[in-house]
Order: structure tokens, then C-alpha cells, then sequence
């Protein structure tokens, strides 16, 4: 799971990041309201953690612009000034949750969960490709009825492939929603993870899902749908 967290607090930010990380998220950082929406912009994120006193342009007006826009990732706001009228005006912007600084670690991840778990629900919380199943919710992937056990990296790897599945994503458009870096010609980080993917999913006598398609990057399809292309 991609969480983008807009904060312009380095030592929170730092807690924060690191606290995620142990759990299993990947997290990216913006501390203005301009690079936030950039972001937000360029990346799909399952999860927004969003102060609303940054610099350049608030959280509030973040706010506006992302649901102006279309985007309807979930966002959870945080504030210093817990009164009533922010976390309605907040609400009403169209924020998901709020909460109120300062907050216990747990209620955060609390928080998280919740709103993940309702969007998952929402955007199917099971994926399918031919025998393979990904629970998103209880985030385990299981084939011909067999749990199979994947890294979170790993798993948020498979997840962007099933979302998108039957398109062919480019290298670089993996690298930058899975791992959320800009594209670097050297760097053989998602053949890699391809490779460890497709030993664990991968039955011998049963149809190969993952495709490699020469120049343009990688597909998961159903075992049925016929193959046009040269691997």
C-alpha cells in the first residue's frame, strides 16, 4: 500500500515514515501544499495523510483541488487546531477522516486501516487472473486454492498487475506506481521482482499468467484470452 504523507514537520514526519514502514506501507513524503498536489497528481496512492497548516498552499485548499480534479483517494487530515469548525469544513471538502494533533501512533494506524479497508471493499477487495486470487483485504494471494506467501513489495506488485489487468504496463509506469521512483535506465529493479514474482505464482503444467511483451514491458491476462505478442 502507497502512502503519501504531506507534513511539513520534520521530526514527525520522521516517526511517522519509519513507524509505517515497520508496518508494511510504502511511504512518500511532500511538505508543501504545492509539492503535495504535484504528487498526488502524478502518483496513484492508495492513502493521503494530510496536515492542514503547510507552506505555499494549505491543506484545506489541497483539499479542494485533489476532489476538483476527480481524485477521490482517501484522505485522512490531521490539524493542530482540533476545533469543531476545521474538522467540519475539512468533512464537508470531502476528507474521509480526521484527527487531531497530538495523536497516539495506534489510533493513526487505527485510522488507516479503516479507511483502507472501506476503499478496498469498494474498489473490489478480490482479484482474480485465471486460478490466481488476491485478497487485498487480508492481503494474501492464493493459487488453484494454495496460499502463497509474498514479500509486501512483492505484493503490491501483483496488486498493480491484477488492477490493470489485460493492459501492458511499462517498466517505468511500475516503477513509478510500485516502488514510486522516476525512471532510471540502469536500474533492472522490477525485471528482478517480475522474476521472484513469477517463481512463487507460477505452476508448473498450469498456464503462465505474467507475460513479459519485448519492448514494451509486462501483462497478466487471463490463461484464455489469446496472446498477440512476442515474449
Amino acid at each position: 500500500m502507497l502512502i503519501l504523507l504531506v507534513d511539513d514537520e520534520e521530526r514527525l514526519t520522521s516517526f511517522l515514515r519509519r513507524g509505517l514502514q515497520e508496518e508494511g506501507y510504502t511511504i512518500d513524503i511532500a511538505t508543501d501544499g504545492i509539492e503535495a498536489l504535484e504528487k498526488a497528481t502524478k502518483h496513484h496512492y492508495d492513502l493521503i495523510i494530510l496536515d492542514v497548516m503547510l507552506p505555499q498552499k494549505d491543506g484545506f485548499a489541497v483539499l479542494r483541488e485533489l476532489r476538483a480534479q476527480g481524485n477521490q483517494t482517501p484522505i485522512l487530515m490531521l490539524s493542530a487546531r482540533g476545533t469543531t469548525e476545521d474538522k467540519v469544513k475539512g468533512l464537508d471538502l470531502g476528507a474521509d477522516d480526521y484527527l487531531p494533533k497530538p495523536f497516539h501512533f495506534d489510533e493513526l494506524l487505527a485510522r488507516i486501516r479503516s479507511l483502507l479497508r472501506r476503499s478496498s471493499i469498494e474498489k473490489h477487495p478480490i482479484l482474480r487472473c485465471g486460478d490466481l486470487e488476491l485478497d487485498t483485504v487480508k492481503r494474501i494471494a492464493y493459487r488453484d486454492g494454495q496460499a502463497i506467501p509474498l514479500t509486501n513489495r512483492e505484493f503490491a506488485l501483483l496488486e498493480y498487475l491484477m488492477r490493470n489487468k489485460g493492459k501492458v504496463l511499462s517498466r517505468t509506469r511500475i516503477l513509478s506506481n510500485v516502488w514510486h521512483y522516476d525512471f532510471d535506465p540502469e536500474s533492472n529493479i522490477v525485471d528482478v521482482y517480475v522474476k521472484r514474482l513469477r517463481k512463487k505464482i507460477e505452476v508448473p503444467g498450469k498456464p503462465r499468467l505474467i507475460h513479459s511483451i519485448r519492448g514494451m514491458g509486462y501483462l497478466i491476462q487471463e490463461p484464455e484470452e489469446p496472446q498477440w505478442w512476442e515474449e
